[in-house]
């Protein structure tokens, strides 16, 4: 009996040596990024990207609002072989401006991907830098609604010292 005591008190303890315990830490993810200069400066030049693209869009689909009243007016007056030609014309303005929409949304995303690229890997690297120094296994982010485990400590205020913030 006393033999089956010690084997057992050898096996719980070897096992406890090889199981590590996993430290999990929740990260305020949104919160950091939004404090993060480089991505204020970014959503800034960004907006202001969009906002000429929208008055560009607006100008042009001003003109074409502005031709098709004209035609309308003026279609009782014009043959029916000018109205024709005319809706063929409106047809291909408001393809253009379809177009224009398409490729700012397109330069759009191209210039956030851009942007926020290098933002993400200096993020991604304190992040990294801040779970080694704490040995954290896990950080995860807090606001995240697949969040299955929160009790961990806050990794926040680690991963803004990292960032000198």
């Amino acid at each position: 009996m006393k033999k089956l005591s010690v084997l057992f008190a050898a096996i719980i303890m070897f096992a406890s040596m090889g199981l590590k315990a996993q430290k999990t830490a929740t990260l305020d993810v949104t919160g950091i990024l939004n404090a993060m200069p480089e991505k204020k400066k970014a959503d800034t030049q960004l907006e202001a990207f969009q906002t000429a693209k929208a008055a560009e869009i607006k100008k042009k689909t001003d003109a074409v609002q502005a031709v098709y009243e004209r035609y309308q007016k003026e279609s009782a007056a014009q043959s029916a072989e000018v109205n024709k030609t005319r809706q063929d014309e409106l047809q291909k303005m408001f393809e253009e401006v379809k177009k224009l929409e398409a490729a700012a949304q397109k330069e759009l995303y191209e210039k956030q991907d851009a942007a926020f690229a290098p933002i993400e890997a200096k993020f991604n690297a304190a992040v990294k830098k801040a779970a080694l120094a704490n040995n954290w296994e896990y950080v995860m982010d807090a606001n995240s609604t697949s969040l299955v485990y929160k009790a961990g400590p806050d990794a926040t205020p680690a991963v803004k010292k990292e960032l000198g913030l």
